[in-house]
């Protein structure tokens, strides 16, 4: 018997079909390029000009970057936002996978309880749980120097001044970043969990694999596309940790991060006002950066 070709599509018809596609694509497109895009390039032709709020500014070139690494200002600004991503990006990951492969065999309304628990920080406002977090480090009537105080568990001899001491106050930020950063990852994990291939877990077992060989080798596997986006994203909200900085310290107490320095230097800085052009430089670093640690974690992730 003849082999039957496969239908073919018109010219015509499939070029309708094109057109129809980059016509649903067109508003998302435009959005795309007009807030995307467009402010990128904007962005990178202002970080070479010394432009700032009294004048578009002149060319000069790569000065605005060779100056920032020997800015002891921005230089501790990322050293700070190095810390916090170090810190925050690994043990944020780390407790959302073992606060989700503990409750994800859990029935449908504990477990809708607890996806809620650990979801609402993100979904309420910055301001209301930087409030919140302010009143709990307070250093006079807040309930953290309470609970481990003298009159608490007698922990520390006096009150501490959280937010204050530089000693403390860099810490006291990454913990409410991690608080409101774990509700997303834990949420995506135990959908992730829940998706693992169970006759690959049943054949492990019957393999007489431990409940650690077959996390490893069964389930880690198939949630790693899961676990590249958790990081990715993870990573980029540390980066641009400014919400906590602004509301709490204003950068004093060695909290400064780049995000908070490109604000300051842009609208705040008094010296013949804002300097755009250095601010942009900083923002253009910082992006690329981010994008060096979200390319070195694709590769990582696609080795596994």
């Amino acid at each position: 018997m003849a082999r039957q070709s496969k239908p073919t599509m018109s010219r015509a018809l499939q070029r309708r079909e094109n057109i129809a596609g980059y016509l649903f694509m067109l508003p998302s497109l435009i959005f795309f390029l007009g807030f995307v895009v467009i402010p990128m390039v904007i962005c990178i032709f202002i970080s070479l000009t010394d432009a700032n709020m009294n004048s578009s500014g002149q060319f000069v070139g790569l000065s605005n970057f060779i100056r920032l690494w020997t800015d002891s200002a921005f230089l501790e600004a990322l050293k700070n936002t190095f810390v916090i991503v170090i810190v925050s990006v690994p043990t944020v990951c780390a407790f959302s996978l073992w606060v989700s492969s503990a409750i994800y065999r859990m029935k449908g309304p504990v477990l809708s309880a607890f996806r809620c628990i650990f979801y609402l920080p993100v979904v309420t406002g910055s301001v209301a749980v930087t409030v919140v977090w302010a009143w709990i480090y307070n250093n006079y009537y807040g309930v953290l120097n309470y609970i481990i105080g003298p009159k608490g568990l007698g922990l520390i001899e006096g009150r501490i001044n959280w937010l204050g001491d530089p000693k403390y106050a860099l810490g006291c930020i990454i913990l409410i970043l991690f608080t409101t950063s774990v509700g997303q990852p834990i949420v995506l994990y135990v959908s992730a969990l829940g998706n693992v291939d169970t006759t690959l877990i049943e054949a492990a077992q019957v393999d007489g694999a431990t409940d650690f060989q077959v996390f490893w080798k069964v389930k880690w596997p198939q949630m790693m596309p899961t676990t590249l986006y958790i990081l990715v994203i993870t990573t980029i909200n540390s980066f641009q940790c400014f919400a906590l900085i602004q509301l709490l310290t204003k950068g004093g107490q060695g909290t400064n991060t780049v995000m908070y320095h490109i604000y300051w230097t842009a609208f705040k800085l008094t010296e013949q006002a804002g300097h755009f052009g250095y601010a942009n430089a900083m923002g253009v670093v910082l992006a690329i950066f981010i994008g060096i640690l979200s390319a070195i974690q694709f590769k990582l992730a696609k080795e596994k």
